[in-house]
């Protein structure tokens, strides 16, 4: 049986010219790459669905979904948010959207390109995307680096954004009652609610990402800020009860036993929310200035009794979420 590393990567390949499909398919099996094809962005979507490739050979122009709409569907759901896309473009494209492309794309490749230019291409993206893209194996998120280019790209395109920092309360007190494994299950019940907090309010799509442990990141325009905080806090909330044994849950708190065997009581878990926002009465131009920022509202919110969102703003994005100790 081979194992996992013996596996061959398999490339999607999205394009509505069925040559040019079949073409650079051949050439990719060639190389010993495994391959599978759609004719358009939807059809690609309702693919990966099914099968989870590796990278993505994308043309921009298509009916229906174009490469440009399925790369940014793709950065939106946090299943395939880390998933590498290289851009076919026609010959002749301007500098700025050769840009806007690789803010979304990973790497482009100008139509009519040689097949060893191709596979040199795919083969350098797969590279770099497992060694530097490290993504989280317990959510499947996008990690730091991935972060760092999205603020980055929301920075250069001159909009408005927000960057959310968000981790457990008291998460300590579940691994210590129940251990690493049912730990992770709160791990992955925030990543869920997240998920369905960015599902939930709609475009532009916002963008999540796992930068280790308990602590998530999110990035969204001001006005998605508090929609998308409240429903995280009250859906984890509920999510987070049912992961506790019943007793703890009835009662409201867990009891632990420290070093000198003395009994203290953690209330159940609840969430820290910091946000810094970048408007015009504030530009943050620097990705790590925005998660610097995020990150000392978060320990604002920390102070902060139940699920809290502590928002750094000179014009408001509305009053915090929160919601006081059972």
């Amino acid at each position: 049986m081979e194992s996992a590393d013996d596996r061959k990567d398999v490339i999607l390949v999205v394009d509505d010219d069925r040559d040019i499909a079949r073409f650079v398919e051949f050439n990719l099996r060639l190389h010993g790459f495994d391959v599978v094809i759609a004719g358009d962005g939807q059809e690609a979507l309702d693919l990966i669905e099914r099968q989870r490739p590796d990278l993505a050979v994308v043309d921009l122009m298509m009916p229906r979904v174009d490469g440009m709409e399925l790369t940014r569907r793709l950065r939106a759901d946090p299943m395939t948010a880390a998933l590498p896309v290289i851009m076919l473009t026609a010959k002749g494209m301007t500098v700025d959207k050769v840009h806007g492309l690789s803010a979304g794309a990973d790497d482009y490749l100008v139509k009519p390109f040689d097949t060893a230019e191709l596979v040199a291409r795919v083969s350098s993206t797969l590279r770099r995307n497992k060694e530097f893209r490290e993504v989280s194996p317990l959510t499947g998120l996008p990690g730091n680096s991935r972060i760092r280019r999205e603020i980055a790209d929301r920075v250069r395109s001159g909009s408005d954004y927000a960057v959310g920092y968000i981790d457990i309360d008291r998460f300590k007190s579940v691994n210590d009652r129940y251990g690493f494994v049912r730990g992770d299950d709160y791990i992955s019940a925030l990543a869920r609610s997240l998920h369905r907090a960015v599902v939930s309010v709609g475009l532009p799509p916002a963008f999540l990402g796992h930068v280790g442990g308990d602590d998530f990141v999110f990035v969204c325009t001001p006005d998605q800020v508090l929609p998308l905080t409240s429903r995280v806090s009250a859906d984890f909330e509920k999510a987070a009860d049912a992961l506790y044994d019943p007793v703890d849950r009835e009662r409201g708190y867990v009891e632990l036993k420290d070093r000198r065997g003395n009994i203290r009581r953690a209330a159940l878990v609840t969430l820290s929310i910091g946000v810094a926002v970048s408007n015009t009465d504030k530009r943050i131009a620097d990705p790590l200035d925005a998660m610097t920022v995020a990150s000392e509202m978060k320990t604002v919110a920390k102070s902060q009794p139940g699920s809290y969102v502590a928002v750094d703003r000179r014009r408001g994005v509305g009053d915090p979420h929160h919601r006081h100790v059972k």
